[in-house]
């Protein structure tokens, strides 16, 4: 029987955020009252997952998934050899994505807004920033979805069925819960 891990909140948190950059990064020189708005939205939704990541359920508590750098430098020499343990929730490679990704989508929303702003429209350095932090957030997101299809592959577990549904199957003894 599955274990309920993702809360609703974190599942329309991702989705959201995942739809947000599409939309922004889709619309980035054709219409930018969409685009603007597509960053307005992810910085809110950033901005309430890090309430959630304190206050949350326990799979959503950044201090349940974030590691020390050690650890999660481990777990990718583990991945390399192929013998990472299976986490029931974010895996220490997960989690340091998961930073990274909030990093560069927050400094995204940020230049963006500060280039919309009058002490900053024109700013040669403000758009060169954004425009290579939204880079950036491409080569993550893809980087993040090939770690979870060979997550998926090797630990025999669909994680995007499990970001829809909330639900993981049962930790075995191998496993950290």
């Amino acid at each position: 029987m599955p274990v309920k891990v993702w809360d609703p909140f974190v599942r329309l948190f991702h989705w959201g955020l995942a739809v947000s950059f599409a939309i922004a990064w889709i619309t980035a020189d054709e219409w930018d009252s969409l685009h603007h708005w597509a960053g307005y939205a992810a910085a809110a939704l950033i901005a309430l997952r890090l309430v959630w990541g304190l206050i949350g359920t326990r799979y959503a508590r950044f201090t349940q998934f974030i590691k020390r750098p050690s650890e999660t430098k481990q777990y990718l020499g583990d991945i390399l050899q192929g013998r990472e343990r299976r986490y029931v929730g974010h895996n220490p490679a997960g989690a340091a994505m998961i930073v990274a990704l909030l990093l560069a989508m927050s400094g995204c929303a940020l230049t963006g807004w500060m280039y919309t702003t009058d002490a900053f429209w024109g700013a040669d350095w403000v758009e060169e920033t954004h425009e290579f932090l939204a880079n950036g957030l491409l080569a993550l997101v893809l980087l993040h979805i090939a770690g979870v299809i060979l997550a998926s592959l090797r630990h025999h577990e669909n994680l995007i069925r499990a970001m829809i549904t909330g639900r993981k199957r049962r930790p075995t003894l191998d496993d950290i819960a």
